[in-house]
């Protein structure tokens, strides 16, 4: 330990305390750290499960299941084993001897204490502080200036029971769908104020500059002054208001104008602050400073939700306070990390589910901008009145001048207390709307219906009505299901109905668990837990790039490059307050990488910088890209497109060439060799340049190939088929100047299959079958031993894997991957996985533990499907695989959700996107094969990762840290000066 520095410190800490500086402002001593990884250590006595009946120590903030005390339980225990199940009572004993500085005698102290679970009895030397708090979520304190003793040690007892003694506090918090803790698991902190002082503010501040903020004084002795000073983003005092305040006043209320503000949205975040003088004379007695946002919020009963008089919908997802290692205890590093995720997804809005979010959060939400929609506790079943009374003004008081939130949710599915829906109007100045969050119908209110889980065609039944339809919770992200999964069909009717409000999905982030009790195993609670789009720790799944894209302000739907195109780009502008002209673009012309090259990506790279079209919001024009003389010998056209604050929105990419000019690059057809051939009574046999292929003719299937003139490998066991019936009743071969030819025809829905094998060793694939009526799937299938598969390098959409109705958030590129087996949702969370289906494949490398095959299609479109996999864990694992392991398809199945109307077989239920696929005739395609190293070219010395993994970090964003206050005025045209988070 550094002792000097400690000494240093504590000496500093003392100046500052006993400063003047300080004196008429409100100070603070941590008692406990201020959050995960930034922690005390405190005496401790848990009463029962693991590690107890002893005293020993523990750090807080934390929970104390994580600490390796007590028992684990989740929630929905009662669903589990019973309604009988006796859930976990232990309570925890917390000890702190803890010094208050003789500088602080005279004036007034409090303990403050932001979050414990779950009764919470506080003793200062051995009196009690006050009445025991009930309710777990919520920020609380005690006076105790009659209690300690200055300049000496004092001591802290505090008894934390996980139970509650209020039945209803435990139904509306511990029998929920989610972990139950215990513990002092947010900060424990001292506050002390000068003797005068004001004990909180609550501001309403209007779009059209009016400002009208409460104060509550406290202890004035005479006739003193309120001074209030409005100052601008840029530092400009904007507007100043003076009143008189008496002994005796307990709240006052002061006003002023401010001309043209500079407004607060999710988009431009403009934060101002008001500093607050409390004056006897010239003589300052008390100063504190408060941050808010001039904004309007309306809710326009059957017609929508406005924010400074625009109609804005929501694109949000619900959030738990989570991380695996601590439960719900978080820091300032994790709130701002799960706000930059949610807004590189480009959405605007946040659900706090099911109680209220660190203070850390709502100042993020704050600065970088997101809705935010603030609820007290209540899973299914609510508070009893008297105790909901306290925990709403607990809420209000602690969150009313956040411009992020701008509805209260009182409850969730049921778990309303609707006598509590006045309580939040008592300490709210500006009167934002409650609503009531819920999972059945005629639960509407404020002229919001919430309902939870619509399909899509009872949602379009909603948006009929008369009521604004803002669903608080749709599209269940169970494993892979939901999320992504059906968004682009059900958004587009939620964006394009005029009485939607948008919505949240469920949920941000698996709640997975490092069990202190299991080596530290991450445990979701088999499938109750794993409902996020992101991993535990934030690990992104492929639904976190789909909603990025669909949710994407700048919306492109253009998949193909049109005959003729001319470098005009159709957008719209899905921004609410940014004309896209604020925005910035850049193309990339670029070269994909080959199987032969060492990287990833594209190299040589021609990029350039367009000029931003002017597009007002929710209006639509072109992007004109200045096509480069011979542009079309180029593979592929990248744009991307940045916000005004140089975060990136989502990059878009097209091909430019055909599958067939881009394989024939490295496809050799030469050899030294001619091709030449055995043929038995059940098989036939070609080989050339090392490498020989066997046929069964009565099934028309490989069975055998080498390479190397020794080496097996086990691929084959095909074509097969992958919906219906066929059987040979053709085999012929015949040679060619290139090479040999084996032409199959077949009875059933496979027609023909005419192999080639070149004098080079390729093997060329052409096939016909034909279909007729709807689908799951259809194409043909080979096998190979998935337990020797080593990696995969392609040319085609991902990195991740894609369903029917999940075709967004993945690029054309050359993207590479190591075999794994992940299950999403499940431990141990590895993505992108390995398996699924890949879509516009062009050409994949396999590495195996017997060698390599190369696959490439001539035609694009073709989706290539790895091995057994599953959507969404059930009684019966869905949705339905093809036979075999690698299949060549042109259709593939939808990903329904868990809460598919209680069926997660029914992807059909969200939209056109996820029903069957309609197949009519023939279809016909040509595959290539190479078993081992094919004789390309020299590989390509690694001197450039220009363009590795196309992406960068994930396309992770890049928000600025500086969160001290909100953005500048935008100015608008070619001469705007960036945004700034600061």
């Amino acid at each position: 330990m550094n002792y000097k520095l400690l000494t240093t410190s504590i000496l500093l800490l003392s100046m500052l305390l006993n400063s003047g500086a300080m004196e008429n402002q409100k100070q603070v001593i941590y008692l406990s750290g201020k959050g995960y990884k930034d922690t005390k250590t405190w005496e401790f006595y848990c009463t029962g499960g693991r590690n107890s009946g002893y005293w020993t120590t523990i750090e807080v903030p934390s929970c104390w299941e994580q600490q390796g005390f007590g028992n684990y339980e989740y929630g929905r225990s009662r669903y589990s084993y019973g309604p009988d199940y006796k859930y976990a009572s232990e309570k925890g004993m917390y000890k702190l001897n803890f010094m208050i500085p003789a500088g602080w005698k005279g004036k007034v102290v409090n303990i403050v204490f932001d979050g414990c679970m779950t009764d919470t009895e506080v003793k200062i030397n051995d009196k009690l502080a006050g009445d025991i708090h009930q309710g777990g979520f919520y920020q609380f304190k005690y006076n105790i200036t009659d209690k300690i003793v200055f300049g000496q040690n004092n001591l802290l007892e505090v008894i934390v029971s996980k139970l509650s003694a209020d039945e209803s506090v435990n139904r509306a918090e511990r029998y929920g769908d989610y972990w139950n803790f215990g513990g002092l698991f947010r900060p424990v902190y001292l506050e002390a104020f000068p003797e005068e002082h004001i004990e909180r503010v609550a501001i309403d501040a209007g779009a059209d500059g009016s400002f009208s903020m409460d104060l509550f004084p406290v202890n004035l002795s005479g006739k003193r002054t309120l001074y209030a000073e409005i100052v601008e983003p840029e530092g400009r005092t904007a507007g100043t208001s003076i009143l008189t305040a008496s002994p005796g006043d307990s709240m006052l209320t002061m006003k002023c104008k401010v001309t043209e503000p500079a407004l607060w949205t999710s988009e431009i975040p403009n934060l101002y602050k008001v500093n607050i003088y409390l004056r006897s004379g010239k003589n300052t007695l008390y100063q504190i400073t408060q941050k808010f946002g001039f904004r309007t919020i309306e809710v326009r009963h059957g017609d929508g939700i406005y924010i400074n008089g625009t109609e804005v919908k929501m694109k949000g997802i619900n959030r738990h306070s989570f991380w695996p290692e601590s439960g719900r205890t978080l820091n300032r590093e994790i709130c701002l990390m799960d706000v930059m995720l949610i807004k590189e997804m480009n959405m605007n809005a946040v659900r706090m589910s099911h109680y209220p979010p660190d203070v850390d959060f709502l100042d993020i939400c704050d600065s970088l901008g997101l809705y935010v929609l603030d609820e007290i506790a209540g899973w299914q079943r609510a508070y009893d009145t008297p105790v909901g009374r306290k925990i709403v003004k607990e809420t209000a008081i602690r969150d009313v001048n956040h411009p992020s939130i701008i509805f209260w949710a009182n409850g969730n599915e049921g778990g309303t207390n609707k006598e509590l829906d006045k309580e939040f109007l008592i300490y709210d100045p500006s009167k934002r709307d409650v609503i009531h969050p819920h999972h059945r119908p005629g639960n509407h209110f404020n002229g919001i219906d919430c309902n939870h889980y619509e399909n899509y065609a009872s949602a379009a039944s909603l948006l009929k009505d008369s009521l604004i339809f803002m669903t608080t919770e749709f599209l269940h992200c169970q494993d892979d299901g939901g999320g992504g999964s059906g968004l682009a069909d059900y958004w587009e009717l939620l964006y394009n109905s005029d009485r939607s409000g948008g919505g949240f999905l469920w949920a941000l982030v698996d709640e997975g668990l490092v069990r202190t009790d299991m080596n530290g195993f991450i445990d979701v609670d088999k499938v109750n837990g794993p409902d996020g789009v992101m991993g535990p720790h934030r690990q992104k799944e492929g639904s976190f790039f789909a909603i990025r894209e669909i949710f994407s302000p700048v919306h492109i739907t253009m998949k193909e490059l049109p005959e003729g195109f001319n470098g005009n780009i159709p957008v719209e502008n899905r921004y609410h307050f940014t004309n896209l002209n604020q925005c910035t673009f850049k193309y990339k012309m670029v070269n994909f990488n080959k199987p032969s090259d060492w990287l990833t990506g594209y190299k040589n790279v021609s990029e350039q910088i367009i000029n931003a079209p002017a597009i007002a919001p929710g209006t639509k024009g072109n992007i004109e890209i200045n096509l480069p003389e011979g542009w079309q010998g180029w593979d592929a056209i990248i744009l991307t497109a940045t916000d005004p604050f140089e975060n990136e929105i989502y990059s878009w990419t097209w091909q430019i060439k055909t599958n067939k000019n881009i394989i024939s690059d490295f496809i050799s057809l030469k050899g030294d060799q001619t091709v030449s051939t055995t043929s038995t009574d059940s098989t036939f046999t070609m080989r050339a340049n090392g490498t020989s292929v066997t046929f069964n003719k009565k099934d028309g299937r490989i069975i055998r190939v080498s390479y190397n003139n020794r080496t097996n490998i086990n691929f084959g066991d095909g074509p097969v088929i992958t919906t219906g019936v066929s059987s040979v009743t053709y085999f012929m071969d015949f040679a060619e100047d290139d090479g040999h030819v084996v032409e199959i025809k077949y009875d059933g829905d496979l027609k023909t299959a005419r192999w080639k094998m070149y004098n080079s060793g390729w093997l060329s694939l052409e096939y016909q079958y034909e279909l007729n009526g709807l689908y799951q799937f259809a194409g043909i299938s080979f096998s190979y031993p998935e337990n020797w598969v080593i990696r995969a390098k392609w040319l085609g959409d991902g990195p991740y894997r894609v369903w029917k109705n999940r075709m967004h958030g993945v690029t054309n590129n050359v993207w590479a991957s190591i075999y794994n087996d992940t299950q999403t949702g499940a431990y141990p969370f590895f993505y992108p996985e390995f398996k699924g289906y890949f879509s516009n494949f062009t050409w994949m490398e396999l590495s195996t533990a017997q060698g390599k095959i190369l696959m490439a299609s001539e035609d694009r479109g073709l989706f290539l499907r790895l091995y057994d996999f599953y959507g969404i864990t059930g009684p019966k694992s869905y949705p339905e695989l093809p036979p075999g392991d690698i299949s060549f398809l042109d259709c593939i199945p939808a990903l329904g959700s868990k809460l598919a109307t209680g069926l997660t077989t029914d992807a059909s239920v969200y939209g056109p996107a996820g029903k069957l696929t309609e197949m009519n005739g023939v279809k016909k395609h040509k595959l290539w094969f190479y078993f081992g190293i094919p004789d390309i070219m020299p590989p390509a010395p690694p001197a450039s990762r220009e363009g590795q993994g196309g992406r960068g970090a994930e396309g992770q964003n890049k928000y600025k840290k500086n969160l001290h206050r909100g953005p500048q005025r935008i100015h608008k045209g070619p001469q705007r000066k960036k945004l700034k988070y600061g």
